[in-house]
């Protein structure tokens, strides 16, 4: 588990943008399942997630069609949380930061880890925009 203090910086990057925290399997399973369209973001210390994933999560809610619902849960803090989603999004393997859109409760769209690393926001932004205008 990382400090509180050292995530807290991270976790509010996301919620000063609109997104939901989660810290229970409860909250993620019920979020998920929500009519309409969820966003979830598996937050993380790593650099990718400062440099990539974060600021991708928030360019691409600049499309003009974008998810109904966004959470968040923290990789490494937010175990329950984190299994949840993970749980949710088979049979991608857990990896993290990793973002994923669900749809009525199912999973659309993954982004994992591997497409996150070493690719500019911007690009990531712009995978996420494409699949929001085909199922937003």
């Amino acid at each position: 588990m990382y400090p509180a203090e050292l995530v807290k910086p991270m976790r509010q990057d996301l919620a000063s943008a609109g997104f939901e925290e989660l810290y229970t399997a409860e909250a993620v399973e019920k979020a998920i399942k929500k009519d309409g369209t969820t966003l979830v973001v598996v937050n993380s210390v790593c650099g990718c997630a400062a440099a990539n994933a974060r600021p991708a999560a928030k360019i691409s809610l600049r499309n003009d069609k974008k998810p109904n619902h966004l959470i968040t849960v923290f990789a490494g803090v937010d175990t329950e949380a984190v299994d949840a989603a993970r749980n949710l999004m088979v049979p991608f393997p857990p990896s993290s930061p990793s973002m994923a859109l669900f749809k009525d409760g199912e999973l659309v769209h993954m982004i994992e880890r591997h497409h996150i690393e070493g690719r500019p926001a911007e690009m990531i932004a712009e995978n996420l925009a494409e699949a929001y205008n085909q199922f937003c």
